[in-house]
């Protein structure tokens, strides 16, 4: 580990010195680079050179402790001064081994989020808004933007189906982890003998594309323009400024109907387009290195049910790190941070092991 760190501290000053270069300041795109990439190792870095420093102190005090004609007062505060250093060396080095876990390049995009309900009939539909207003909530926490695209409801005050943008900061690191099938265990109002109903929802996070990460032919695509059946006053439901596309090689339909200009509804569909593509791709490749990988825990599927949320005992248990948190009612405002950083702090830990 000490060695790859010096590699990247080493790097560092090289960094420092070419942006110190004229030639290279004078090349906008060039200096940005530099910058960029000098900016992203300079937490480690920084951590790096004062662990180093306590690594050099603990040495010397060992040094001092093992001199046997050392002055045995200056061997007394030396010892000390070790029992002090280890602990906190041990933590930097846990902090560092942290840092060099490479970064999910894909942390920092925006999100698409997918709610639709499944088994449960209209009791799924309910949940579906539920957990709808729970990400709603959570984006506003946050300070993120939400944005709905494309939205079925049910005649119950359910939701069928719910298309979402999210943008933000660091919106897919906090996010990626609500993937997968959503379950939830409550008598529903229309049950007059009291007894639980179980129902399922499927929620899928799909990090923005950009144009260069899939690349769609216009020969591929079925284009119709519709009127948009939601608010918005006269002006967007009596003219065709909705969008649907076709992606005809696997029959994928993105619709969208948030804004009153037709141009504005291609450009979000395509983008949630790309993002589904994206995302299948990256699932398709996903499944081919865990078919390898025999000792992978669960499938990494969305099929797999990842968390239960129990009405009756007030109870969210997410079944990945088996937590339960007895709060569902503040869960469901939008109270996920103790879920979303076990996760990653789960995730971190499994990627650290294979480091």
């Amino acid at each position: 580990m000490l060695s790859k760190l010096e590699a990247v501290s080493e790097k560092y000053d090289e960094l420092t010195r070419l942006l110190s270069d004229p030639a290279v300041a004078a090349d906008h795109q060039q200096y940005h680079k530099f910058s960029r990439e000098r900016s992203d190792i300079e937490d480690v870095v920084t951590h790096y050179r004062a662990y180093r420093d306590v690594l050099r102190q603990i040495a010397e005090a060992e040094e001092i402790i093992r001199d046997k004609q050392a002055d045995p007062e200056l061997r007394e505060m030396a010892d000390a001064e070790l029992k002090q250093l280890q602990p906190q060396s041990g933590r930097m080095e846990q902090d560092l081994r942290l840092m060099l876990v490479p970064k999910d390049p894909r942390d920092d995009r925006n999100v698409f989020l997918e709610i639709r309900a499944g088994a449960g009939g209209d009791e799924a539909g309910l949940f579906a808004a539920d957990l709808f207003r729970m990400y709603s909530r959570y984006a506003e926490k946050q300070r993120w933007k939400l944005t709905v695209l494309d939205m079925s409801t049910s005649g119950v005050g359910g939701i069928r189906e719910v298309i979402a943008q999210i943008t933000g900061k660091g919106v897919f690191s906090r996010l990626k982890y609500e993937s997968g099938v959503h379950r939830v265990q409550r008598v529903p109002t229309t049950e007059a003998s009291g007894r639980i109903h179980t129902s399922t929802i499927t929620v899928a996070v799909m990090p923005e594309a950009d144009d260069v990460d899939v690349q769609i032919e216009a020969k591929d695509l079925r284009i119709d323009t519709f009127c948009s059946s939601g608010a918005g006053g006269q002006s967007v439901n009596t003219t065709y400024s909705a969008v649907r596309i076709t992606y005809l090689p696997t029959n994928e339909v993105v619709s969208c109907q948030d804004e009153r200009s037709q141009t504005k509804n291609r450009e979000k569909a395509m983008k949630v387009l790309r993002s589904r593509l994206l995302e299948k791709e990256r699932a398709k490749h996903d499944a081919e290195i865990a078919q390898e990988r025999k000792s992978q825990v669960g499938t990494g599927e969305r099929s797999e049910k990842i968390r239960t949320y129990n009405f009756p005992q007030s109870r969210v248990t997410d079944h990945r790190i088996g937590l339960s948190l007895y709060r569902l009612d503040s869960v469901l405002d939008g109270d996920l941070d103790e879920f979303i950083n076990g996760l990653a702090a789960a995730d971190n830990a499994e990627r650290l092991k294979n480091l």
